[in-house]
């Protein structure tokens, strides 16, 4: 019995996974948060954009000798801002912008990281080294962890009406502009402190999945937002629990816990809404 116990408590034992569980619990709370405005907004491709956006800036960031956050942070915003001029002036419709902004920033990071020949690994960007994690990393996780949610709980009020409806809420006297580029920040800056510890594609899925299994199974916004951080914090603490035991990548693992608890809320959608369709029928 206690050798069993002992096994099962091994994963919490050992540095490199213990950090790997405080890194990326911490930044999972923005980014659950954040994720419930993006389902809201359309705006889930806008993080996936963001995301693939970085990859340049952080290339030039390191053959400039800079901290790789401030190249990364730099290219995400140059993307998001960037996409919403081109889709202003010109009749193309945004998912087709995002499409070919991001797709061509990856497209130059990539030929970047051959050109420059930098020290970054390319699979460590796109799947993190969570287990690899530094102080400086964690440090600058964290913090950006603290400001973001910091940001997206006392602001909440306000970003949901923006979320729901910006022209009512410009109606009502909110600060539109500051809201929408205060997200675009707050969204460059998770996309940064998730890069190093859980990467582009467990980025992307903590931008998206949360917010959408919360979308399905909730009732109010703020059981909405519950429910993507219990989502987000659970997958992430049983996927990297998990991989520990399996051998196998702790993100990727993450992204299909995640996915697995999208399809147990979509079935749970649509169970509801058969009894209730047949309760209708009955009355």
């Amino acid at each position: 019995m206690n050798d069993t116990i002992s096994m099962l408590l091994l994963p919490l034992q050992v540095d490199f996974m213990r950090n790997a569980f405080i890194i990326t619990l911490a930044i999972a709370l923005p980014m659950a948060l954040l994720s419930c405005y993006l389902v809201l907004k359309g705006w889930s491709l806008m993080g996936d954009a963001v995301s693939h956006a970085v990859l340049p800036g952080v290339v030039l960031a390191y053959a400039a000798g800079l901290p790789l956050a401030v190249g990364a942070f730099a290219a995400g915003m140059v993307c998001a801002i960037s996409a919403g001029f081109i889709k202003n002036n010109s009749r193309v419709k945004e998912d087709t912008v995002l499409g070919i902004v991001f797709s061509g920033m990856f497209g130059l990071g990539v030929v970047l990281i051959v050109k420059v020949q930098s020290g970054v690994h390319l699979d460590h960007i796109l799947f993190g080294d969570m287990l690899g994690i530094t102080a400086p990393d964690m440090v600058e996780a964290l913090a950006i962890a603290v400001a973001a949610t910091a940001f997206l709980l006392i602001l909440r009020k306000d970003l949901m009406v923006h979320a729901f409806d910006p022209h009512h809420a410009r109606a009502i006297g909110l600060k539109v502009g500051l809201l929408h580029y205060g997200l675009l920040v707050v969204l460059s800056l998770v996309v940064v402190g998730a890069l190093t510890s859980v990467g582009i594609i467990l980025a992307i899925a903590l931008l998206v999945a949360p917010g959408s299994i919360a979308f399905l199974v909730a009732r109010t916004f703020g059981g909405m937002l519950v429910t993507a951080v219990t989502a987000a914090l659970f997958a992430v603490f049983t996927g990297i629990y998990a991989s520990f035991f399996i051998d196998s990548a702790p993100a990727p693992t993450i992204v299909l816990v995640m996915s697995g608890l999208f399809i147990l809320a979509f079935i749970r959608n649509r169970i509801v809404a058969h009894r209730q369709a047949k309760a209708i029928v009955a009355a």
